[in-house]
């Protein structure tokens, strides 16, 4: 019997693979030969179909199937779940849509989605469910991301561009092996993360640059209270800061610049506005307290002298400012990106290759990594079409739209109305993972009178739906990998067979739009190897018109992975653009400079966001009273072994937990001062809930630190308890769920003050 399998490509957020199969069954995944530093992520495909996980057919909540939208919510994650024909479960999807729509308007719609459930361009789930939803009428959408929402607001109005313009046109790190002495990374430039790229990446090569920026002497340092944050292979001088204090850290270095006459005055002249109106609140003028290394050290616990001398460094040398998304995740998140933008103005090298400010290295791998060369053609994607609705909410303030519908908040300088939702659609996410406070959300989650999902796995969000729809992965369909931050493209045929009864979510879309009458305006009569030849199509006809050659579609089909890599001429960057001649290359901004002083957002009159950049006092932070409460700040940052929380389940993933459940880390002396030791299944809480986790020791995390990575799949003791223990390890039972400010209302999950205990208690089973 023959043992030789068939091998299939596909495309990953976390990279190409090869995929070995034998009689309909996965048995390896092999990166493809480009990729020399592949990650192991990739080994998580093999419990693709792990039927343990999976959900084999349509579900629906018992108390729902009951009584449709007058069920109660509370029996959300409670109730037992009804498996039912495919037909039932799209009619009541379909009857819960169109009676919300007709008594309350689309306006009562809220269509939930993430981006990161498929790297293909087809089966993209959120382009598949907001395409359905604008054939029906519209839906509330979100705005910004839970990743990046307050520099996605704050950078526009200081910078004049988009935040993915800014991200990917950083100094690249083979500039700046070229041209730069020093790189000053707040946040750091962590590995793991560099193993994703959202759209998926052909080929990492972080690691063979970084090395790069070591052989050339290239000083780094790494400002974080994780050592982690910078790779031990760079040497970084690292500095273990107290969590939150780099907004003082830099206003530090600012003023021992501005004292010591090392800023670059006629940089500030020509490129910036507003550095007159900053300057008496750096110099205390205002306040009458000056905003010196010595304030900056007793907020940071990192020594003044270590503080001046790297402001003068960053003057005297070429340097980098580096800031991780990781920065603005927290109280006041926006003024992160602001003063690092400021320092950097003060330097004066911004737009300088390889020198400057950098947003969000080791935040996604082809920022800093992608070089100059990336497609400067369209690619094609599966369109989503105009939404008829124009109401949104900011993407983390799904919590408070549920519990407070009518009520009015701020956001960038607009008053905003929560609207009253009565069906939640969520396909290709997981908000049991991504939002903060949990115990909240899941009192929110009660409001709707409808929940419906499609997702492949058991995951928290399923559990907490009405109707269930089990949807395919990106291994059992057809599809297209392809970006427009990355040069290649990758064909993604079926490799094995649909698990039991699931479908595709684009099978699930046409499937209700018949029954609304809408299924030819939502699938245009097209079958999902006619999408995925228009979209390859699309592509093949924006890279021609640009001198980009693509082969036919069927010799593309049948290939290998393309890189268009050779053929994409290098960019000029916005910003060098806008050094060569400001004149010539204004800015977006109302002044078109570098707005250090913001005419705009002083206007808006928030007292959370002035008009420049500054430090707030914080709520939750070592340095408040809060803190002889709960005294371990917590850092919940991106998991090392997977994206976010796909693939929890599955081997490789299980390989980082201590007794199946998430480990955290925390310095050995305050382990010691609680009486815990190493592997330890501790309790970690403050006042919002509990979760359980294993402990790992370690002196790589400052004192009065713990880590617990995201991405354990949220899972309680007693779901029927308000505030129950949550048991796998999902720290965002912990976090806050309260807006950065006024201005962006992004998540404020690295703001986060907790306690840790050994676990005296008794779990089932």
């Amino acid at each position: 019997m023959s043992t030789k399998g068939q091998e299939y490509l596909t495309s990953t957020h976390w990279g190409n693979y090869r995929l070995d199969v034998l009689g309909g069954r996965l048995r390896a995944v092999k990166p493809v030969t480009e990729d020399k530093e592949a990650t192991r992520m990739g080994q998580s495909l093999l419990d693709a179909l792990d039927p343990q996980c999976r959900i084999p057919q349509p579900m629906v909540r018992k108390g729902y199937l009951k009584e449709q939208d007058k069920s109660d919510g509370s029996k959300r994650g409670i109730d037992p779940f009804v498996p039912v024909s495919w037909d039932l479960a799209l009619e009541l999807a379909a009857s819960a849509i169109d009676e919300t729509c007709k008594e309350f308007g689309n306006e009562a719609i809220y269509g939930g989605s993430y981006g990161w459930a498929s790297a293909g361009r087809f089966h993209h789930a959120q382009s598949q469910l907001h395409r359905f939803l604008n054939c029906a009428g519209g839906y509330v959408s979100r705005r910004d991301s839970y990743s990046t929402a307050a520099a996605e607001v704050i950078l526009p109005r200081i910078m004049g561009h988009d935040m993915y313009t800014l991200m990917f046109q950083a100094p690249q790190i083979e500039d700046i092996a070229q041209h730069s002495d020093l790189v000053v990374s707040f946040g750091g430039i962590a590995m793991k993360n560099t193993q994703v790229m959202f759209s998926g990446v052909g080929k990492h090569s972080a690691s063979e640059q970084l090395s790069k920026l070591k052989e050339r002497n290239i000083e780094l340092v790494n400002i974080s209270p994780i050592k982690d944050d910078m790779s031990d292979e760079m040497q970084a001088d690292w500095w273990p800061c107290r969590p939150n204090s780099d907004v003082a850290i830099m206003l530090g270095m600012a003023h021992t610049i501005v004292s010591e006459e090392l800023y670059d005055h006629q940089f500030l002249e020509q490129y910036c506005h507003g550095f007159e109106q900053f300057l008496p609140y750096l110099l205390g003028e205002k306040d009458g307290l000056q905003k010196d290394a010595e304030w900056a050290e007793k907020l940071s616990t990192i020594s003044a002298d270590k503080i001046k001398n790297l402001a003068r460094a960053l003057c005297r040398q070429n340097s980098v400012i580096s800031i991780s998304w990781s920065l603005q995740r927290s109280e006041h998140g926006e003024q992160s990106y602001w003063m690092a933008t400021l320092l950097a103005a003060l330097v004066g090298q911004i737009g300088l290759p390889g020198r400057g400010i950098a947003y969000g290295y080791g935040s996604v791998h082809n920022i800093g990594f992608a070089g100059r060369h990336l497609p400067h053609f369209k690619v094609g994607s599966f369109r989503q079409g105009k939404n008829p609705v124009d109401k949104f909410i900011p993407v983390a303030r799904i919590a408070d739209m549920l519990l407070n519908p009518g009520q009015q908040y701020q956001y960038n300088g607009e008053t905003l109305t929560y609207p009253d939702i009565k069906v939640i659609y969520w396909a290709g996410g997981n908000p049991f993972h991504h939002h903060q406070d949990l115990n909240r959300l899941r009192k929110a989650w009660a409001a709707p009178r409808s929940i419906i999902v499609n997702e492949p796995f058991w995951t928290a969000t399923a559990r907490h739906a009405d109707i269930v729809f089990p949807t395919t992965t990106s291994l059992e369909r057809n599809d297209i990998g392809a970006s427009s931050f990355d040069c290649y493209l990758t064909p993604m045929p079926q490799a094995v067979k649909a698990y039991a009864e699931s479908r595709s979510d684009y099978q699930v879309f046409s499937g209700i739009a018949a029954r609304l009458g809408l299924e030819e305006r939502f699938s245009e009569g097209l079958d999902e190897m006619q999408w995925i030849k228009r979209i390859y199509s699309d592509t093949r006809d924006s890279a021609q018109a640009v001198g980009v050659s693509l082969p036919e579609f069927e010799k593309f089909w049948e290939g290998y992975v393309i890189s268009v890599e050779s053929q994409v001429p290098p960019r000029e960057f916005e910003i060098e653009k806008f050094r060569q001649d400001p004149i010539k290359n204004p800015l977006g901004t109302p002044s078109g400079k570098i707005e250090l002083f913001s005419d705009t957002i002083a206007s808006f009159n928030y007292e959370d966001c002035l008009g420049h950049p500054a430090w707030y006092e914080k709520q939750e932070w070592l340095g408040a009273e809060r803190a002889t409460m709960f005294p371990l700040h917590l850092v919940s940052n991106q998991p090392k072994h997977k994206l976010h929380s796909q693939y929890d389940h599955s081997a490789y993933c299980r390989l980082a937990k201590t007794h199946g459940r998430a480990t955290a880390r925390m310095h050995p002396d305050d382990a010691r001062a609680r009486g815990l030791n190493e592997g330890d299944l501790v309790r970690i809480f403050n006042e919002r809930g509990a979760c359980l986790a294993g402990i790992k020791l370690t002196k790589r995390v400052r004192k009065e630190v713990i880590e617990l990575e995201t991405g354990a799949w949220y899972d309680t003791l007693d779901p029927r308890e308000e505030q129950t223990l949550e048991v796998h390890g999902n720290p965002n039972v912990l976090t806050r769920d309260v807006g950065t400010s006024q201005l962006a209302q992004g998540p404020t999950a690295h703001s986060c003050l907790v306690e840790v205990e050994k676990f005296a208690g008794k779990l089932p089973g």
